[in-house]
C-alpha cells in the first residue's frame, strides 16, 4: 500500500506515545498539546487502515500492529537522530543535548564533579539527567548512555569506566549503637533494625552484600522503614531508626565527622565502580563524545 503523503511527523508522534505509554508525557516531550497527538493518531491509523494504539482512561499500550511497527522503525529514526547530531562535526564548536541516566550517589561522586568543570567550556553541549535507581532501557526511552556498577553493564553495550572500584559501607548512628550491640558478622544483621531499600526496577528490596575470602553472602535485612531513595537512608539512619548498607561514597563523611559509625568492614571487599554504557551501534556525536572523554577514569 503506497500512502498519498509520507506522515514523518505521524510516525514520530506515534513513536514518543508508544514509548512513554502515555498522551500527555509524550506532548510534553514534543511540544505539542494531548488533543493534536490524539487528532494526528486517529489519521494515521485510518490512513494504515490498522489501530496501532489501545487506549484506556488511565493507560495507552501498542497493539500487535503497534508493537511491530515500533520496532521496526524505532531504531531508524534513532539512527537519523544520531546522524543529524554528528553534523554538528562541521560546526566551529561541538552542540546538542546528551541524555544520560544514572543513580544519584554516580551523579553526586563522579558525573557532576567532572562535567562540572568540562561543560562551561562548551556552551552548545546540554546535558538532560535523569536521576533514579531503576535500571532503565536506554534504547527504548532514548537515552545515550546510562551509569551502572561495572558488573550489571549488558554484553551488547560500549563501556567506559568513569570511576575508581568502590565498596559497601554498614554504617549506624551511636545512637543506635548505645542500645544495640555492634553486628561480627553479616549473620548477625537479623537481629537488628535495617533501613530497606526498594529497588524500582524489579521492585523488591535490595540484598545487602557481603564477601569473605571470595565467598559471597547476601543477606535479607527487616526493619522499621523502606525508602526508594539512599538521601532519605541515610537520613533516617543519622536519626538512630537503624543500620544502612549504602556505597561508602555516600556515607564517610558522616562516618569521618563522627555522627555515623562503620561496621563489617572486613565484609566488604571493592568491586568494579561505576561505568558510562551506550548501544555499540551508537555513532558517537561531537557532544556526546566530549561527554565521554570528560567522564573517563583517569581523564
Amino acid at each position: 500500500m503506497r500512502m498519498s503523503r509520507r506522515p514523518y511527523d505521524d510516525l514520530l508522534a506515534f513513536l514518543e506515545i508508544a514509548r512513554q505509554r502515555s498522551f500527555t508525557r509524550a506532548a510534553a516531550q514534543l511540544g505539542v498539546s494531548p488533543s493534536a497527538l490524539s487528532h494526528a493518531m486517529r489519521g494515521l491509523e485510518t490512513r494504515l487502515g490498522v489501530r496501532l494504539l489501545t487506549r484506556t482512561t488511565r493507560s495507552v499500550a501498542p497493539t500487535e500492529a503497534g508493537e511491530r511497527l515500533l520496532a521496526s522503525i524505532g531504531h531508524r529514526f534513532d539512527e537519523i537522530d544520531a546522524e543529524l547530531d554528528a553534523l554538528s562535526a562541521w560546526r566551529d564548536t561541538p552542540a546538542g543535548t546528551v541524555r544520560i541516566t544514572t543513580n544519584d550517589d554516580a551523579f553526586d561522586s563522579v558525573l557532576w564533579p567532572k562535567l562540572s568543570r568540562v561543560l562551561p567550556r562548551y556552551p552548545d553541549v546540554k546535558v538532560e539527567f535523569d536521576v533514579s535507581y531503576a535500571l532503565k532501557d536506554i534504547v527504548a526511552e532514548r537515552f545515550d548512555a546510562g551509569v551502572r556498577m561495572g558488573e550489571q553493564v549488558e554484553q551488547d553495550m560500549i563501556a567506559v569506566r568513569i570511576g575508581p572500584d568502590l565498596r559497601m559501607a554498614t554504617v549506624g548512628a551511636k545512637a543506635y549503637f548505645a542500645r544495640r550491640p555492634r553486628p561480627k558478622t553479616p549473620k548477625d544483621l537479623t537481629g537488628h533494625a535495617c533501613i530497606n531499600l526498594r529497588l524500582p526496577t524489579y521492585g523488591g528490596l535490595y540484598a545487602w552484600e557481603y564477601e569473605r575470602d571470595g565467598r559471597p553472602l547476601n543477606v535479607r535485612v527487616d526493619g522499621p522503614l523502606v525508602f526508594n531513595g539512599a538521601p532519605q537512608i541515610i537520613a533516617a539512619c543519622l536519626d538512630g531508626f537503624g543500620l544502612a548498607c549504602l556505597p561508602e561514597t555516600m556515607v564517610m563523611a558522616h562516618v569521618r565527622a563522627g555522627r555515623l559509625v562503620r561496621v563489617l568492614e572486613d565484609w566488604c571487599p571493592p568491586f568494579p565502580g561505576y561505568h558510562l554504557y551506550y548501544p555499540s551501534r551508537r555513532q558517537p556525536s561531537p557532544a556526546f563524545a566530549v561527554i565521554v572523554e570528560a567522564l573517563r577514569h583517569g581523564g
